[in-house]
């Protein structure tokens, strides 16, 4: 097997209180082209045959490549270029960040039919960050031949665009697709797929799956594979499978590298494991292999959710002396673990001395602070640093804006609050679940109950799913507030979302429907959870539907809380009568419940009998006659008992 050209890659390190990883991915690049004969084969056929043709093709190129209006060119001298020179002025477009002319040069290629496998592979290439998901999906499945669709080179160029766009089940459905029309997958394609499942959920078992699928297919596992599942490892917290792999890497004869070591590593740093770590790093200097920037700042996150605070304070000195803390990452990680130890103090100190060294940041460790001095109640310190932030940096993201946002709500500055959301909104930075949590309870403690379902509605709306407790204290507040209606929203939002809720919540959002009269709604909710409603507010819904409720449904909730197991009495049959005498139209929802009745054990009353005797003019009194001959006349009403 010819040795392909692979890369792989450290994942850059997030915010130090951020699960970071260290992910392995294959670079794609195009088969070698054929090996041209040699000048003594071909010498006469170049002098005299094809030297006029190539002299014009590559005439007709160098235009191409100067062009400041490419379609004037590209008719003029397009149809005298190969499909291979058209692929070359492709590249050349392509390392020169022309993008107008990538994709006009591509659709031209298209609407001449003048395009093979490496035209679709290196324009997929090139246009990966212009490209959305779903134009790349259009532009795959309008390929026609069928050669170039189940080409690995065209496939692994699709599946890799998907996967970096955040796009990985979709990128999974089209691979078994692919498989299914005739793709063989390569090395390059299962690291690609592996090393996507860094990121997502159930990632781990995922990857496993392609590891499986790869040695069924009689490929070995080579040091981009090991690298790509070693980062999934690390990142879901599996440091014995990690170890696993990485001994099996080396009893296969592959040689580890630093980027192998940094996962093994950072599946250490998620259970603070120091010693193995520790161990590791020896192992890594006893292959010759020096520390570098991301092996020691990983190390010092090991010793700092490893409880070793001052050996972590000694690791960030030596990383100072070797100018590998010129950022403030290595300073987050530590004030981090400072933080969450309870010493915030020693944090605050750690943050001046970054301060007062002008540490290149992005803001990363003032978010570590305000979320540390939230956390330790120290409100006025958290919003001083929040407006310090302000004015100092102008580089903004959802985490800070969050941090930010936190440190006001919390000290109670509604102004500073507004002008926070009106910068995310002038900056187009995009809330996230952490900052709709934030408002909600925020303006749940500011009595702005509105506000705050508003604000639900909204984190609804982007997918994002709120917690039970939260939306258990909005419910009631509503309800307080008489936002019936929205009250009930917010717990049908909850309930269509995928999490379990408790069962009282069902009798909670029960009381308040009745309380604002939405007897429809209520109907809904008792018939969904009869068995969860007590029997003292069973009757009160009873009772309330029969006297206000829509008088089309009365029949069906007396079959309902029947069924449920609730005998019901015979004030409610003589409500449910009273009602229908005051509407004679609908003497045929009458006639059936009085027709039901004797089937299941109910009789109608004297007081009730007289009742529909006198107004049986109203519906035939024949007809009233014969249905009440079938009722046996009951003496003693029945109580509504469960």
């Amino acid at each position: 097997m010819k040795k392909k050209k692979m890369e792989i890659t450290a994942v850059a390190f997030s915010m130090a209180f951020r699960h970071s990883s260290i992910s392995a991915s294959a670079s794609i690049t195009e088969p070698p082209t054929p090996t041209p004969p040699s000048p003594s084969q071909t010498k006469k056929s170049i002098k005299f045959v094809n030297s006029k043709p190539f002299s014009a093709r590559k005439s007709a190129k160098l235009q191409l490549h100067r062009a400041s209006d490419l379609n004037s060119v590209l008719s003029k001298v397009g149809k005298t270029l190969t499909v291979k020179e058209l692929n070359s002025t492709l590249h050349h477009f392509g390392n020169s960040n022309k993008f107008n002319h990538i994709s006009q040069l591509f659709l031209w290629m298209q609407e001449n039919k003048k395009l093979d496998v490496y035209s679709y592979s290196n324009y997929i290439k090139f246009m990966a960050n212009k490209l959305d998901a779903s134009t790349v999906l259009k532009l795959y499945n309008n390929i026609q031949d069928e050669s170039a669709k189940d080409n690995v080179y065209v496939c692994n160029s699709v599946l890799s665009c998907l996967i970096k766009k955040g796009k990985f089940d979709t990128a999974i459905k089209l691979f078994h697709q692919m498989k299914q029309d005739g793709l063989v997958p390569d090395l390059v394609t299962y690291s690609m797929l592996i090393a996507g499942c860094v990121k997502v959920k159930d990632g781990y078992s995922k990857a496993l799956q392609l590891i499986q699928e790869l040695q069924d297919n009689k490929l070995r596992m080579d040091n981009v594979i090991y690298g790509a599942i070693l980062a999934v490892c690390a990142s879901n917290g599996k440091w014995e499978e990690a170890e696993h792999y990485f001994n099996g890497m080396k009893n296969e004869g592959h040689s580890p590298n630093v980027y192998h070591y940094s996962s093994l590593l950072n599946a250490y740093s998620a259970s603070g494991n120091f010693k193995k770590a520790d161990s590791l790093i020896q192992d890594m200097k006893s292959e010759g292999l020096v520390p570098n920037k991301v092996i020691l700042t990983t190390l010092l996150k090991v010793y700092v959710r490893g409880g070793l605070l001052e050996k972590s304070r000694e690791l960030l000195t030596k990383l100072e002396s070797l100018s590998y803390a010129e950022d403030e990452m290595p300073y987050c990680v530590l004030m981090d673990g400072l933080a969450k130890a309870g010493q915030v103090h020693e944090a605050k100190i750690v943050f001046d001395e970054m301060m007062k060294k002008h540490v290149r940041s992005d803001g990363y460790a003032h978010s570590i602070m305000i979320s540390a001095f939230c956390r330790a109640k120290l409100f006025e310190e958290a919003k001083q640093l929040a407006k310090n932030f302000q004015t100092t940096f102008n580089k903004y993201d959802v985490v800070i804006m969050n941090s930010m946002l936190c440190a006001f709500c919390r000290a109670g500055e509604m102004e500073s609050v507004m002008e926070t959301l009106r910068k995310m909104d002038e900056l187009a930075i995009s809330p996230d679940y952490n900052t709709f949590n934030i408002l909600i309870k925020y303006f749940c403690r500011q009595n702005m109950y509105l506000l705050a379902y508003q604000t639900m509605e909204d984190m609804h709306s982007k997918g994002y799913q709120p917690v039970e407790e939260l939306c258990s204290s909005l419910i009631y507040h509503l309800g307080q507030a008489n936002a019936y209606s929205e009250a009930f929203s917010v717990y049908n939002m909850l309930k269509y979302s995928k999490r379990t809720i408790r069962k009282t919540l069902h009798e909670k959002i029960l009381h308040i429907l009745l309380a604002g009269k939405l007897l429809k709604d209520a109907y809904v909710v008792f018939k969904d959870n009869a068995t969860f409603i007590s029997g003292h507010t069973t009757k009160k819904f009873a009772s309330a539907f029969m006297k206000l409720g829509n008088i089309n449904l009365i029949n069906d909730v007396m079959k309902t809380l029947h069924n449920c197991g609730y005998k019901i009495d015979q004030d409610l049959f003589e409500m449910a009568v009273t009602r229908y005498l005051g509407q004679p139209e609908k003497k045929d929802l009458l006639l059936h419940l009085l027709q039901w009745m004797p089937g299941q054990g109910y009789v109608v009353d004297p007081s009730t009998r007289n009742l529909i005797l006198k107004n049986s003019h109203l519906f035939g009194r024949q007809l009233i006659a014969e249905v009440l001959s079938k009722q046996r006349v009951s003496l003693k009403p029945k109580n509504l008992t469960r």
